[in-house]
């Protein structure tokens, strides 16, 4: 079923939990075991994404359809641009269409490791926006797109990242989905800003509930993503201990997802870095507390 169509049909918030390929085959047998494990709390779709320059392609495939066609859960295959022809990203498309997959993210993407500087010398799609158009046009794919709230490392300010959001929306985008953030005013003053330029897509708030201090320090630096004071804080007296630092990033992540469903957001999506238990147990005590009935 359609993304968008879960969505505008759903009563209740959705649910979505975002998984990456493994380099081994040790790694790919415990990501389906944690999909597996998640499959009970009737996550709205699973999404799997795509290595840097397409790294992973089969696999991200691969996956995809057996979330979809053996788990019986609505699943997403990203697909990035970087680095690919145009005969490449549509002979991918033909192969997700194949595996009875209706859903893609459609991103610009990052240049593999050891290349950080963006170039765009010989890739056809130079902006997410085209890539989003190409689907959109050719394919009968339910596309979503990335939005930042914090704004793109790339961008000069919130205004230009509402252009290029506007741009991914008439292109042909039917969803979004924002990178991660920890402080909800910055989510809702981002759809704010996203609804007075006319754009009227769900927009729905990424999260990436805290493992480790590492995890969290490279992830921020990665995405511009800043942390609350007060978390800091908190993080930094538990520097020393691990689990107390995971306990604390499972509290917060389900307090922040309350606070969010409860003033309207239309859902959460977990970044869970391969990792289930923390967003099983965040999910659950969600449905359990309803916090957007309330």
């Amino acid at each position: 079923m359609r993304i968008d169509e879960i969505i505008s049909q759903s009563e209740e918030p959705v649910f979505s939990f975002e998984f990456f390929p493994p380099a081994s085959e040790e790694g790919e047998r415990n990501l389906r075991e944690a999909i597996e494990k998640l499959a009970p709390l009737e996550p709205s779709f699973v999404s799997i994404t795509y290595g840097a320059g397409g790294s992973t392609r089969e696999l991200t495939v691969e996956l995809t359809r057996w979330i979809k066609h053996e788990l019986g859960l609505e699943a997403m295959s990203h697909l990035t641009g970087y680095g690919a022809t145009l005969d490449e990203l549509r002979a991918v498309l033909g192969r997700i269409s194949a595996a009875g997959i209706e859903n893609v993210l459609a991103l610009r993407g990052d240049p593999p490791r050891g290349q950080p500087d963006w170039t765009a010398e010989n890739e056809a799609i130079h902006y997410a926006s085209e890539l989003i158009e190409l689907i959109a046009q050719e394919y009968s794919f339910c596309v979503g797109a990335a939005c930042y709230p914090e704004v793109h490392v790339e961008a000069i300010d919130l205004a230009s990242e509402i252009r290029v959001l506007k741009a991914k929306a008439e292109a042909g985008a039917g969803f979004f989905i924002t990178q991660l953030f920890f402080d909800n005013d910055v989510y809702f003053e981002f759809v704010d800003a996203a609804r007075a330029a006319g754009v009227e897509q769900p927009i729905i708030p990424g999260l990436m509930p805290i493992t480790s201090a590492e995890q969290i320090e490279r992830m921020t630096a990665l995405s511009g993503a800043t942390m609350p004071k007060e978390l800091v804080t908190q993080l930094e007296l538990r520097a020393n201990d691990p689990g107390t630092v995971l306990e604390l990033g499972v509290a917060h992540a389900a307090l922040q997802a309350a606070d969010l469903l409860a003033r309207g957001a239309p859902g959460i999506h977990f970044y869970t870095l391969n990792r289930s238990p923390s967003t099983r147990a965040i999910l659950s005590a969600l449905k359990v507390s309803r916090p957007w009935a309330r």
